[in-house]
């Protein structure tokens, strides 16, 4: 049989034991929970400037075809830098300009529409830096992120209204007004940032087919536009075309 000493002692122990417990349970309660691995912040420009998987940079000097129609419509290339001319041929030859595109678009992007072949062609204006991305990494990467998703889907809206405003353009402006509108665009006039005052060389034919004119129209546009002091032509090699914020008039008169 236990002294009474002994049954004392076995007594505070057994108190005390739940009381640790208690203690250690506190202390566990306090630590922050554990970090995911794999929780970290997407950048979608990182994406963008970056070669990875289904990512391939590229250089394609002046004039050299990026796309062409026809082909298999199996990648989405972003420009990074330079400028971009796309293109649509029909069937009897007639080449038509629909668009020219800057740092920061998109081009291609039926491919993730279904469409098998590419319905135009894209050819570099300037020197271009492209990051070519494979159809199923740019749809996997859509799909997971969602900050990607919402950039590429603003640009994508951005551009749609861009073309409203040209379906209206050529509805109910003049020849005139369309090519100021068009130089203005060029130089990335009412856009953020800094607007472009040189913009490259860009022939009389292009711009009639993006104006909807022809040829002596723009050309006599553009002498008016120079003796007004609205535009100038940059010598040397590359002839660009240095235009000014007073084009601007030309839009906004009525």
């Amino acid at each position: 049989m236990a002294s009474p000493r002994e049954s004392k002692v076995s007594t505070k122990i057994a108190v005390l034991a739940p009381i640790e417990q208690k203690s250690h349970r506190t202390r566990n309660s306090t630590r922050p929970p554990p970090v995911p691995k794999n929780d970290r912040k997407f950048d979608p420009q990182v994406f963008l400037d970056t070669i990875g998987e289904g990512r391939k940079a590229l250089l394609f000097p002046k004039k050299q075809t990026i796309m062409a129609q026809g082909d298999p419509a199996d990648s989405v290339f972003y420009l990074r830098t330079g400028k971009v001319r796309l293109t649509v041929v029909s069937k009897d030859g007639k080449e038509a300009t629909i668009g020219i595109l800057s740092d920061g678009s998109f081009f291609g992007e039926g491919a993730l529409a279904g469409q098998t072949l590419r319905m135009g062609s894209a050819t570099a204006m300037t020197d271009c830096a492209v990051l070519r991305i494979e159809k199923r990494a740019m749809v996997d990467a859509l799909h997971r992120e969602h900050t990607l998703s919402d950039l590429f889907v603003a640009y994508l809206l951005t551009r749609n209204i861009r073309y409203e405003e040209d379906l209206v353009d050529q509805l109910f402006n003049s020849s005139e007004k369309r090519l100021a509108r068009i130089l203005l665009m060029l130089a990335h006039f009412g856009k953020e940032g800094i607007p472009e005052s040189v913009i490259p060389k860009i022939s009389q034919e292009t711009l009639a087919e993006m104006v909807g004119t022809t040829r002596s129209r723009v050309s006599f546009f553009m002498n008016r536009f120079r003796e007004l002091g609205f535009i100038d032509y940059a010598g040397g090699v590359e002839g660009g075309l240095q235009v000014h914020s007073s084009l601007l008039n030309v839009v906004l008169h009525d």
